[in-house]
């Protein structure tokens, strides 16, 4: 079956090459028994694909069952999977089928299958490994021939890590691994989504059909859309029948999107698929507005102590290093470049040029910072040299030593 009829017989919408590329994953996995995994974020349809693999494969008219595993309380998932023998536990009043035991000949779709407790994927692991199962409280092996399916939106290689899923099932589930795409890597299918979602409500409720205005369509396809799919149908319901006016605009979509998925300069977002050089261009504008602040905050430190700021005089305090510069030691303070590929253009949105260096010639006003600060220390505690040391944050036989060779009185 071509693509265009499967989108069509399932109601996909979009046209993105990576939904393409799932969907033709699916279907050339659907006539093998291969077990498959489907990953993906919530709310991004991965529904929809397990019944693509069983209605295009040789099980088609056999049973199909959708299991969420994580809304069945974990005392009770054995049974509901592999069945149960009469008087196996409280409440157990005649023996039951399990859902392996019920679709044989079908596919079973094990949503969530994350969820599962680690006794119960033991068993699931018997199951894919040898088509075999025992029903809670019976000894006798049964066998089963059912294709299975399973989906989760965790990241199952961190479960795993946590010792939360196990790596055995994890490679036997994955014989073949689908990857729904999020809604925000299929940027040019969400409007197609929104008018299609404002038809189908539009004709429920029995009103006009929302239209957007240019600035809105480019506000919903730079979102963010944490929910997906689902969140994009909850918000256009939502639209639909509250907003009296019918041509939705930037300020109406404001007040049903959560300001914080709103997609800001630069950003890093692991998983997703940005413009390489755009999100670079970026992020060294940032590096550089940055570095242009912290040169001019060092400019000022350095020039106020040369001046001899008296206001500067406990820096040395925190700075021990600064009384032990050699004396014909210079300090250099250097703006940073950009590439030179891009000088030029980053250059027009300082408000200063950016210059090439700065040297501060400090060799002699530096000694006499020195003496001036030692003296001051000395005739501030009487003298006492260990005091003084203290209080400008050196040692007692390095000011001995600065003593000496600047021969303090």
């Amino acid at each position: 079956m071509e693509i265009q009829a499967i989108k069509q017989r399932f109601g996909i919408i979009g046209n993105s090459p990576l939904l393409i590329r799932t969907i033709d994953i699916a279907r050339q996995v659907a006539p093998t028994d291969l077990t498959v995994l489907i990953t993906g974020e919530s709310g991004t349809g991965k529904e929809v694909f397990p019944q693509i693999i069983h209605q295009l494969s040789a099980r088609k008219h056999g049973p199909y069952i959708a299991v969420n595993c994580g809304a069945i309380p974990e005392g009770t998932i054995d049974s509901e999977l592999f069945g149960h023998e009469k008087g196996s536990f409280t409440g157990a009043l005649e023996a039951r089928k399990g859902y392996f035991e019920e679709v044989n000949g079908g596919t079973i779709f094990l949503d969530e299958v994350a969820e599962l407790p680690l006794s119960t994927q033991v068993r699931l692991l018997r199951i894919l490994e040898s088509g075999e199962f025992l029903k809670v409280g019976s000894s006798k092996v049964l066998k089963t021939d059912v294709r299975v399916v399973a989906a989760t939106n965790v990241n199952v290689e961190g479960a795993i890590r946590k010792g939360k899923f196990r790596e055995d099932l994890y490679y036997r589930l994955s014989n073949v691994p689908i990857i729904i795409p999020p809604l925000r890597e299929r940027k040019e299918d969400i409007v197609l989504l929104f008018r299609k979602f404002a038809a189908d409500f539009a004709e429920k409720y029995r009103m006009p059909v929302l239209e957007m205005t240019e600035e809105a369509r480019l506000m919903i396809e730079n979102y963010r859309w944490p929910g997906n799919v689902r969140q994009l149908k909850n918000i256009t319901e939502q639209i639909s029948i509250i907003e009296r006016n019918r041509k939705i605009s930037p300020e109406n979509l404001r007040r049903y999107l959560p300001e914080s998925s709103f997609s800001e300069l630069p950003v890093l977002y692991q998983g997703e698929t940005r413009d390489a050089s755009f999100t670079e261009r970026d992020l060294l504008y940032k590096v550089l507005f940055d570095m242009k602040k912290d040169i001019h905050d060092l400019k000022k430190i350095v020039g106020d102590i040369l001046e001899g700021d008296k206001n500067h005089v406990h820096l040395a305090e925190s700075n021990s290093h600064f009384l032990n510069l050699d004396d014909e030691q210079q300090v250099s303070i250097r703006k940073p470049e950009p590439p030179v590929a891009l000088q030029k253009e980053y250059n027009q949105d300082f408000e200063e040029p950016i210059q090439d260096s700065e040297i501060v010639e400090e060799s002699l006003s530096l000694r006499k910072k020195e003496i001036d600060l030692i003296r001051k220390a000395l005739e501030k505690y009487n003298g006492k040299r260990k005091h003084a040391a203290r209080e400008l944050g050196i040692s007692e036989r390095t000011l001995y030593r600065k003593i000496k060779e600047y021969e303090i009185d």
